[in-house]
């Protein structure tokens, strides 16, 4: 899915709101979906014998439970793959599953990150493919914790058709884009961050897009310090 560079079609006023939750969720927060909500062939990458490392946590296993429940009885439900989200995230980072020591997910954390994508992809399907701004959010935090650049940068080209004014919603579209070697829209996300930046900061911006095209691991670090 490619964003619309373009797009005008409203106004935000959570500019600062989304600065902050840009810094910090990549250390862990988690934004939590409310609600409930799978059948089909689907099922058993959800569930897979329980929570896995959720166990070591007895309110999240309830919470990834509940949740599995819910999209049992519920499968059309967005709002239910969107709780399951939220509860494989907080499976995910719990201290059986991260590790604080090192700031990284253990294996099993990156399985329930995993089923929380999958819970994404099916998320999506049941909105046509038009998500709202917690559940990209939800998304772009499991892709990061799984180093899946490409990933993160599918999540930001939702945020930004939400908040196409934000230019720090660009600004980590092109460095995720970049750290994923895709130039093309790395370029055409870092000329919109541009544009919409503020004029003082406009060739700090431009140069920092420069060296995270270069490289790809200097993109990354871009992306680890800024989303």
């Amino acid at each position: 899915m490619l964003f619309d560079l373009r797009s005008r079609r409203r106004q935000t006023t959570v500019r600062i709101v989304y600065v902050f939750l840009a810094l910090v969720m990549g250390g862990g927060l988690i934004l939590v979906g409310v609600g409930t909500g799978t059948g089909g062939g689907l099922l058993n990458a959800f569930t897979n014998n329980g929570s896995g490392g959720s166990n070591a946590n007895p309110l999240v296993a309830k919470q990834v439970k509940a949740a599995l429940k819910a999209t049992q009885q519920h499968p059309e439900s967005a709002t239910a793959w969107k709780s399951l989200m939220n509860a494989r995230l907080s499976e995910a980072q719990t201290s059986a599953n991260y590790s604080s020591t090192t700031n990284e997910y253990k294996a099993s954390g990156k399985t329930a990150l995993n089923k929380g994508i999958a819970a994404w992809k099916q998320y999506l399907k049941v909105t046509s493919n038009k998500p709202d701004i917690t559940a990209a959010e939800l998304a772009r935090s499991m892709y990061q914790g799984l180093g899946d650049y490409l990933g993160m940068s599918s999540a930001y080209q939702y945020i930004v058709k939400l908040e196409p004014k934000l230019p720090g919603a660009y600004t980590c579209l092109a460095y995720t884009a970049y750290a994923g070697s895709a130039s093309q829209l790395g370029d055409l996300a870092a000329a919109k961050a541009v544009s919409l930046s503020p004029k003082l900061q406009k060739l700090s911006l431009q140069q920092s897009f420069t060296k995270a095209k270069q490289t790809a691991s200097t993109a990354q670090t871009y992306v680890s310090t800024y989303c």
